[in-house]
């Protein structure tokens, strides 16, 4: 039994990865699934898509890497984090689509809790904001607005989870309502100072406790699949949300190490080890991975608009026609022009968290064309991660001015994108050999779990460096750029 199934549900696609007793990809199969906007600013999943793409993707990547069922030592799974989902207890049967974490419909909530004071209490418990980005509000909506859902709750008759918490819940056919500490930490409800779920604040949202699930490791026993899935049970052994993965995957296991991933969104966590940190700067504390009960921390700031930007050029603007094209696009750009482009299609996330905030683009004209647009989306993903950078170095006295970014997610494998956060940070990005590093980091925690792969320090020396991009930019031009950026955000947020 020396190989790992890695489940990686994502927010358009779900995927699953065959590693092999080296920590190496056998296989991969993947199946996107449609986004649902019922109105502005909402988003939802269809739950029976986000299952019946894992279950095939599953079964399809066991049938492509020719690799037995008996040989497949554990299951780990990663996911994209706060999207929200209720299912009836007994028939699993869900009450409603999936909200996603992109969704903003409850703003107003949001704001009405931080007009009474909320937001203190739910940092101080939780390192989080008062932000519709998160599950708990999204809970709250949920029970508010479906007919008999709280009674049904109050009776014990709903589940609440995150979706590697559905996951888990469909795996074992029914058998385990369980959760893992990074996921509970994204709820806005789970205490990350003192490990358990918060009674006040579910109180102050109406939420009923009985619906949450059990709270456990990021290695840790989540029960075995159903037999008729795969034709033999395979223990679930690691669980993490997709950006602690990312963080595990890279190895970032020593205070004051650095990674960012760039999917949808884009994700930066800094390595607190054990002090959670109290932002000035609006940045989230959060739970980086949790082993044998113990927590280790992490400064998370979160941007909601980094590789969707390079779609929306694809099928809002129909300027390209596949996201391969915009670095080349890019390259081609007129460099008497500087465009800045602000991608608040869902509001601003870290340092700035806006929510009514919209897109922008600015410094127009008449010979601004695609070329413009692509380098103006591209180089707002390098903007963007220097805005949480710098929060992150005003927060913790201990993050190296200096130090290395690791980077991961499909827009890293962009050179000239990877240049510019180097240029515009000022510091060295590291690339791995392994970009995918979400799906390994579920993998390594359930290997590591079942005795397949090594423990924390021999993942770490097992890291390998695919390439190194310095700062190539001039100082007084990094700080003419900057400041563009940092006006084109005030003039966006007015």
């Amino acid at each position: 039994m020396t190989y790992i199934l890695a489940i990686d549900q994502g927010t358009t696609s779900s995927r699953a990865i065959i590693f092999d007793a080296a920590m190496q990809v056998t296989a991969t199969a993947q199946e996107e699934f449609k986004q649902h906007f019922p109105q502005s600013g909402w988003v939802e999943h269809d739950v029976s898509d986000i299952w019946a793409t894992t279950a095939a993707t599953c079964r399809g990547v066991i049938e492509k890497s020719g690799v037995s069922v008996s040989e497949i030592a554990a299951i780990g799974i990663t996911n994209q984090r706060e999207t929200t989902l209720v299912w009836d207890s007994v028939t699993g049967a869900p009450i409603h689509n999936a909200i996603v974490w992109q969704d903003r419909r409850t703003s107003e909530m949001c704001q009405a809790l931080k007009a009474e004071g909320f937001e203190a209490e739910v940092t101080e418990k939780t390192g989080l904001l008062l932000d519709p980005y998160f599950s708990g509000t999204k809970l709250k909506w949920l029970l508010d607005n479906v007919e008999g859902a709280r009674a049904k709750a109050k009776a014990g008759k709903l589940m609440f989870g995150t979706v590697d918490c559905y996951l888990i819940w469909k795996l074992t056919g029914g058998a385990v309502h369980a959760t893992d500490a990074t996921n509970a930490a994204r709820t806005m409800l789970y205490n990350i100072r003192e490990g358990q779920w918060d009674a006040e604040i579910c109180a102050r949202l109406d939420i009923p406790m009985e619906m949450l699930p059990e709270v456990r490791d990021c290695a840790a026993d989540f029960g075995a699949t159903r037999v008729d899935l795969f034709g033999k049970p395979i223990p679930i052994l690691g669980v993490a949300g997709d950006q602690q993965a990312a963080t595990i995957g890279q190895a970032c296991f020593v205070p004051g190490m650095l990674k960012s991933t760039y999917g949808t969104g884009c994700f930066a966590l800094l390595n607190t080890g054990e002090t959670l940190v109290r932002s000035q700067s609006r940045l989230l504390g959060t739970i980086a991975y949790q082993f044998d009960g113990k927590p280790t921390y992490a400064l998370e700031g979160s941007i909601f608009i980094a590789g969707a930007v390079v779609q929306w050029l694809r099928d809002g603007l129909k300027m390209i026609h596949e996201a391969s094209e915009t670095q080349p696009l890019a390259e081609r750009a007129d460099q008497g022009q500087e465009l800045y482009l602000v991608p608040a299609f869902t509001g601003l996330g870290a340092p700035y968290w806006d929510a009514e905030a919209r897109g922008a683009i600015y410094g127009l004209t008449r010979n601004s064309g695609p070329a413009e647009f692509a380098r103006a989306a591209l180089e707002s993903v390098g903007f963007q991660t220097r805005d949480l950078l710098e929060a992150m170095r005003s927060d913790w006295q201990d993050a190296d001015d200096n130090g290395v970014l690791r980077v991961d997610g499909g827009m890293s494998a962009s050179d000239w994108s990877m240049q510019f956060l180097s240029d515009i940070i000022g510091a060295p990005v590291d690339r791995p050999k392994v970009l995918e590093t979400t799906a390994l980091g579920a993998a390594w925690l359930a290997g590591m779990k079942a005795g397949v792969y090594p423990d924390q320090a021999g993942f770490a020396k097992e890291w390998a460096l695919d390439r190194r991009f310095e700062p190539q930019m001039d100082e007084a031009t990094r700080a003419r750029r900057y400041a563009g950026w940092k006006d084109a955000v005030r003039r966006t947020l007015t």
